[in-house]
Order: C-alpha cells, then sequence, then structure tokens
C-alpha cells in the first residue's frame, strides 16, 4: 500500500500533523520568543475545538444602545463603555436590530459641533443612518466556522441566539483572535503589572497577579514550583489553574486554597473568566531582585516583580471582550 504524501492529506490532518511537529521542536528552545511560539501553536489547535458559546459575551455583560437612542446618549454610551462596537435593539435584547461603529459616528459628532446636526439629521433618526449588520449564529457553531463567516461577509460582531430565538451573547471577530494570540490591549488600556509584592509581613508573603501570567513564570517569581504535572496538563495560566481548581469561574473575593499552601484570592472577575488574583504564601518570602516605584506623589509604591513576559494565551475558557 502506497503511503500517503503530507501534501496529499486533507487540510485539517496537515494542520494537525504540522502542529504534531512544530510542538516538540518549540518546547525545548529557551528563547522567549519560542515560548510564545509554542503557547500560541497551543492556543491554535485548542481553537478548533471551541464553540461559540465558549467565547461568547454573555448576556449579563452585554452594553447595547436601543434603536431610538439620541445623539447624545449614543456618543455617553461609547464613551462609558470604552467599545468601538455597540449592538442595536430595537425594544429589548431580545430584539437586535444590528450594530454600530463608533467610526460612523464621528462624522454626525462633527456636524453637531458646527450646530448643523438638528437641521440635518434629528438625533432620534441618527442610527438609522449609521446601524451596520450583524451576524446571527447558534452557540453550538464552532468558533472557527464563525470566523471564516466573518471574513468572508466582512462582518465582525455576531449575536447569538438560543433556540428560542432570545439573546444568549455577542462574540467579536476581536474576541476570536484573542483566544489566540491573547488579550490584544490598545492604548487606551491601563495594563497592570503582571505581579506585584504588596506586603510582606510577619513572614508572609503577598502577592497581586494578573491571572493571564503563566504559572511558570508566576513560579519564577514565587521562587518555588507548586503546581503539579497533572494540573499544567490541561491549562497553562494561573487563571486556568484557579477556574480548574474551582470547577467553575469563582466569584470576587472567593478564596481558592491549593494544597502547597498557596492561598489564592479572586480580585477581579466576570462571568466568563478570573482577572486578577491576590496570592499569600507562609512558606516563602519573595524574591528581592525589584526596585520599588514612585507614584506621582512621590510616595512609593510596591516594588513590582519583572518575570520573563509570557504571551497573552487565553486562560482555558470559563465560557476577549467586546
Amino acid at each position: 500500500m502506497t503511503e500517503e504524501s503530507p501534501l496529499q492529506a486533507p487540510p485539517k490532518r496537515r494542520l494537525r500533523d504540522l502542529l504534531k511537529r512544530q510542538a516538540p521542536h518549540v518546547a525545548v528552545t529557551p528563547h522567549a520568543s519560542d515560548l510564545s511560539e509554542k503557547r500560541m501553536v497551543t492556543a491554535a489547535e485548542r481553537f478548533h475545538r471551541l464553540r461559540v458559546d465558549d467565547v461568547m459575551v454573555p448576556r449579563a455583560d452585554i452594553v447595547a444602545v436601543e434603536s431610538s437612542c439620541k445623539l447624545k446618549d449614543l456618543s455617553d454610551a461609547f464613551k462609558a463603555a470604552g467599545h468601538s462596537r455597540l449592538p442595536v435593539y430595537k425594544e429589548t435584547l431580545d430584539e437586535p436590530t444590528g450594530m454600530v461603529h463608533i467610526k460612523d459616528l464621528l462624522p454626525y459628532l462633527l456636524l453637531d459641533a458646527k450646530g448643523r446636526t438638528n437641521k440635518t439629521y434629528p438625533d432620534k433618526k441618527v442610527l438609522q443612518y449609521i446601524k451596520r449588520e450583524v451576524l446571527f449564529v447558534p452557540p453550538s457553531m464552532l468558533a472557527q466556522d464563525l470566523l471564516r463567516k466573518m471574513q468572508g461577509r466582512r462582518i465582525h460582531m455576531a449575536i447569538v441566539v438560543d433556540e428560542y430565538g432570545g439573546t444568549d451573547g455577542i462574540v467579536t471577530i476581536e474576541d476570536l483572535i484573542e483566544t489566540i494570540v491573547g488579550d490584544i490591549d490598545d492604548e487606551h488600556d491601563e495594563v497592570e503589572p503582571e505581579v506585584q509584592i504588596v506586603t510582606g509581613t510577619s513572614g508572609r508573603s503577598i502577592w497581586e497577579a494578573d491571572a493571564r501570567i503563566h504559572i511558570d513564570d508566576f513560579e519564577k517569581a514565587l521562587g518555588r514550583d507548586f503546581a503539579t504535572p497533572d494540573e499544567e496538563d490541561g491549562v497553562d495560566t494561573l487563571g486556568g489553574l484557579i477556574f480548574t481548581l474551582a470547577g467553575r469561574v469563582p466569584e470576587r473575593g472567593e478564596i481558592i486554597k491549593h494544597a502547597s499552601g498557596l492561598e489564592f484570592e479572586v480580585m477581579d472577575a466576570d462571568t466568563r473568566r478570573v482577572k486578577r488574583l491576590r496570592i499569600s504564601d507562609a512558606k516563602r518570602k519573595p524574591v528581592t531582585d525589584v526596585k520599588p516605584g514612585k507614584k506621582a506623589s512621590g510616595k512609593d509604591e510596591a516594588p513590582v516583580l519583572k518575570p520573563e513576559k509570557p504571551s497573552d494565551a487565553p486562560a482555558t475558557p470559563a465560557p476577549t471582550g467586546q
């Protein structure tokens, strides 16, 4: 029997074989760029198994505007939300009619600054000129299929609807891309330190950490290994580990204890994922190769650890952001 050429294999099998060949090569390379490459390859492989409801922004977190929204209210909604796109609905979220992009709003705001908006475009009718189309998809749809559909249709927002036609959530193209490359912070996002010593009294070391930090990077800052091979097998980040230990997305203020003696307090979280953690450890003092920073007031702020910067690979999905 003739052996099948790699080029004759189906595309999905070729990709899978490529990932299997690539992963071991990257794993033994010490450079940070190669570690980031490995994480992205792993995330890309996992992406093929994700469904839309794994990456969507749930209904409870949707920021949307009513179709009769006036110009000022629409502008205020964008400012408060911090998003570039907002869904538009008729009377309730179960009646979505499209989406609005902030760049389409700018010409109307400029006209308003010149005092001509009310004469040319009544406030209550602004959305009918700038509303864009959205996709409607089921929660069971594969994320990779939605990404292809968005690329083909050039529509960057999808409304996730349940079997009864109700709105379950929304997905943007940025949400899909972030499942592979990690969270994409723009110039307006405030980025907190990945790991920060906040106190060390009574021989008890305490850190604050971004939940996206990789376990091995936090272990370097901690000064010891704590995660077991079984725990690291399915997750890469602290947030993913906490989700696995709790069996769900823990709530803000909840404390998760680890067998190593570490205690993880959830400082910030939403319905999809853990965002920031406070970790206490009675067994070790923090590493000391850090420098204190200065606040604008001139007072010392907590010193910041600078471990090897991980890629922004996402935690194990608990289903981005809108």
